[in-house]
């Protein structure tokens, strides 16, 4: 009988390891296969070239809970997913399924290419642990929500990856499995159908476990409400705080080395910082909600007599989009430059970005010419305090006045 908190999905110790080298991993093998090893060397111990693509990973997750997958490219969620599927075991500790299990891994993954699309229903539907009886029932809605039902009777080979993806996750939604895993294959698909796939996922959530995977922390924020980070095979954070896991893992972004890509020879920036912005800490500058931000800016000159520079600074949200820049600074002209040195300060008050990690390109012009002569990427790094998480870049400030109809005497 279903439970509301039953786990379905169980994870304790989990280890997997991998070797670099194929000729290398193939001799490993055979080693293990006669020295009776279980499951290559010593437990817990590395070879030459081996490496961890898990370890220790550990986490619940119940019915009715949607948990965000995410990391980097190599962090191990593809081989968690696999395991998972049950299509590699792990070489330490155990993964407990409980009730049927859907997956969208990889894009056509579980489709035979030769048969048709009623054919690959009823073959996925078997998979699952339906009847033939069940998967009747459920068919006609599977094609619907899948709208290709012009395309059905056709071998699955000739399908285009967005029939593929429809197709997949109308036989994964629509037989209502217990546990439902989802890799970033949604995004191959139009948007119409995700957002149709996202309403299908909210319905089907009260009901079921489901494990997404993707890069795009909106979608993580829409959806999720878990969030497991891995990097290198290391859990990184888990929680119910799906804000902060996603901080964590932008801040693996932030690369305080400096990334010109304009320099002519014209100037250098000596020193750009931060100064009386909130909390100053060694890797993080951090500034409340309507708080104000000065930066502080020295400048060299390696050109005599050249005018005074247009300074202008973007600002990138987390996702790398830029979200506002500076206004014109024309009051530069009214600088001293002092031994080819430029020394000064620029503040912003009442900042109105929501909470989240930012970072500010540096790009300076001739002013009158308006001419790139030296442009620094990703120069400073802020964070954003506030008490709630919202997804979009900016929390405008408001006032709520009471509105108050006056009646006229006719």
């Amino acid at each position: 009988m279903e439970t509301k908190n039953e786990i379905l999905v169980e994870v304790e110790g989990l280890s997997k390891k991998f070797c670099k080298d194929l000729r290398t991993s193939l001799w490993y093998g055979v080693q293990d296969l006669f020295k009776g090893w279980k499951t290559g060397g010593e437990s817990g111990q590395l070879r030459d070239k081996e490496f961890w693509a898990l370890k220790d990973i550990n986490f619940k997750l119940r019915r009715g809970e949607c948990l965000g997958l995410i990391g980097h490219n190599g962090a191990g969620k593809s081989t968690l997913l696999k395991i998972l599927n049950g299509l590699i075991n792990p070489d330490e500790g155990k993964v407990t399924m409980r009730g049927k299990v859907g997956a969208l891994i990889e894009l056509g993954a579980g489709f035979n290419p030769i048969l048709t699309g009623r054919e690959n229903i009823y073959n996925n539907g078997a998979v699952l642990g339906f009847s033939r009886k069940e998967i009747n029932e459920k068919i006609e809605e599977i094609i619907d929500f899948a709208e290709i039902r012009e395309f059905i009777d056709m071998p699955v080979q000739n399908y285009s990856s967005g029939m593929r993806v429809r197709l997949g996750f109308a036989v994964a939604a629509q037989m209502e499995p217990d546990i439902l895993i989802i890799d970033e294959v949604l995004a191959v698909g139009d948007l119409g159908f995700m957002l149709k796939c996202y309403k299908a996922i909210d319905e089907m959530l009260p009901n079921t476990a489901i494990l997404f995977v993707s890069h795009s922390m909106p979608l993580v924020t829409r959806i999720c409400n878990k969030i497991l980070l891995l990097d290198h095979g290391i859990e990184k954070f888990f929680g119910e705080n799906i804000g902060e896991g996603i901080d964590i893992y932008y801040k693996s972004f932030l690369n305080n080395e400096e990334s010109k890509i304009v320099d002519e020879g014209i100037l250098e920036i000596l020193d750009a910082k931060f100064i009386d912005a909130g909390v100053n800490k060694a890797d993080n500058i951090q500034v409340h909600w309507m708080g104000s931000i000065s930066i502080y800016f020295k400048l060299l000159f390696k050109v005599k007599n050249t005018e005074l520079p247009l300074l202008r600074l973007i600002f990138y949200d987390k996702e790398q989009r830029p979200i506002a820049i500076i206004e014109e600074n024309l009051e530069m002209k009214n600088l001293t430059l002092k031994d080819d040195i430029l020394e000064f300060e620029v503040v912003h008050e009442q900042i109105q970005f929501s909470k989240g990690i930012y970072s500010i390109d540096i790009a300076i012009f001739k002013a009158f010419s308006n001419t790139p002569i030296y442009r620094l990427n990703n120069a400073l790094n802020f964070q954003v305090k506030h008490e709630v998480d919202v997804w979009p870049p900016f929390i405008l400030k408001a006032n709520f006045n009471e509105y108050i109809i006056k009646k006229t005497n006719e």
